[in-house]
């Protein structure tokens, strides 16, 4: 086990599409098979203990994808919410959705809805799922919030209390990037400030607990500085 372990891992699960090009097969298989390896991310962090985990799994931007492949998308979602809803409560996965509600189909989001209210008692680990998302959009639709609420001057701490992810939970300590793209792609603006990133040539497919375990083993070897001195250079300064 690695010595030093993050409390928060976010990944941006990229190259389903690759990995069914590759294979010369429909995109739509790539994203099925994806959803498989959702599963083994979870429950690699569940097997760590690491509290929280959150997957990026349909950007503001992916609205501009052909029509039949956001359809399926969002009706792959729906089903494998409505097909493992009891196993989340049976073994404690806590599923909760971050970005906008407003565009997503009334089916897809009825599933979403009644998935965070029955998990909310389950504390092994807790899943958000990044639907409609984009930073930039959180941050905007958070200072509107905020201004809704009567909020006069804004600090970190005010606008925090706004943004999607719940003010308890911390900012993510890894980022984990599939498919050899080093970029952060409007995922988790606010809150990346002093996230380690750990980029693999592994599509989000073939991404195992092996691979995960290797994210893993990277992150227990960075000395974290946020702003000043690591440990070591303390003692020795």
């Amino acid at each position: 086990m690695p010595s030093k372990l993050p409390r928060h891992v976010a990944v941006i699960m990229d190259g389903n599409g690759r990995w069914a090009r590759r294979r010369g097969l429909p995109r739509i298989r790539g994203h099925a098979e994806g959803v498989k390896a959702a599963e083994r991310a979870i429950e690699t962090a569940k097997e760590f203990g690491i509290p929280y985990l959150t997957l990026y799994a349909f950007s503001t931007e992916n609205w501009k994808r052909p029509k039949e492949e956001v359809e399926f998308l969002m009706e792959l979602l729906r089903e494998y919410l409505r097909e493992n809803l009891e196993r989340f409560k049976r073994e404690g996965i806590r599923v909760r959705f971050i970005g906008r509600r407003d565009r997503i189909p009334r089916r897809t989001l009825e599933w979403m809805e009644r998935v965070e209210r029955e998990t909310e008692n389950c504390n092994a680990v807790t899943v958000f799922v990044a639907v409609d998302y984009g930073g930039r959009d959180e941050i905007v639709r958070a200072a509107n919030r905020a201004l809704e609420a009567g909020e006069r001057f804004f600090t970190e701490e005010v606008l925090r209390r706004y943004l999607d992810l719940p003010p308890e939970v911390p900012d993510p300590d890894l980022l984990i990037r599939t498919a050899g793209e080093r970029r952060i792609s409007n995922f988790l603006l606010w809150y990346l400030a002093y996230t380690e990133l750990y980029f693999t040539e592994v599509l989000w497919p073939d991404f195992d607990r092996e691979e995960f375990l290797k994210a893993l083993e990277d992150y227990s070897r960075r000395k974290r500085k946020f702003g000043g001195l690591a440990e070591d250079e303390e003692e020795t300064d």
